[in-house]
């Protein structure tokens, strides 16, 4: 069975506020506050998507995929033009540690990747989420360096359009 990503609609608000109350994706958020999940699917467009990462028709997992220079809270700062910048998380407990993450982040990536002005995708996970840096890194994001968002310390990651390519050419 194939994962597939589809646009987040109201339908899906319970689903995702049932996942930010699970204790795997707390820990991976920080102290940010969970999204405002109407809000964010209303902001669907150009610079901010709400992605369902569905498996055989279940959600498993979200993505949101926005423009960081382009996206209306600003949470990056100023950003140069044509980057785009990823947040993902699995949703149950049980669909962990399946590949269903990177089947959802390689989606993702070639959505990015897709518009040709894209140069690069930017990530923050939590500064102690190790597991999660391995993951990116396996992906081939680098290590941008340490950054505070909130009350969050973060290793900003980054991946460039010819490391994707590149990773691709090389089989990986």
């Amino acid at each position: 069975m194939s994962l597939k990503l589809r646009p987040a609609t109201p339908e899906d608000i319970p689903v995702l506020q049932h996942w930010d109350s699970q204790p795997h994706v707390i820990a991976a958020t920080g102290s940010d506050a969970p999204p405002d999940w109407a809000e964010d699917i209303g902001l669907s467009g150009p610079a901010f998507r709400t992605l369902i990462g569905e498996h055989g028709g279940r959600p498993v997992g979200v993505v949101q995929i926005i423009d960081p220079a382009e996206e209306p809270t600003h949470y990056w700062g100023d950003c140069e033009p044509d980057q785009r910048a990823i947040d993902i998380w699995i949703g149950e407990p049980d669909c962990l540690g399946q590949g269903l993450g990177t089947q959802m982040m390689t989606l993702a990536i070639e959505r990015c990747f897709a518009a040709p002005e894209v140069t690069a995708i930017l990530i923050d996970p939590l500064a102690t989420n190790t597991d999660a840096q391995r993951f990116y890194r396996r992906l081939g994001f680098e290590v941008v360096g340490p950054r505070r968002f909130g009350d969050d310390n973060c290793t900003v990651m980054r991946l460039t359009r010819a490391g994707w390519v590149g990773r691709a050419l090389s089989g990986q």
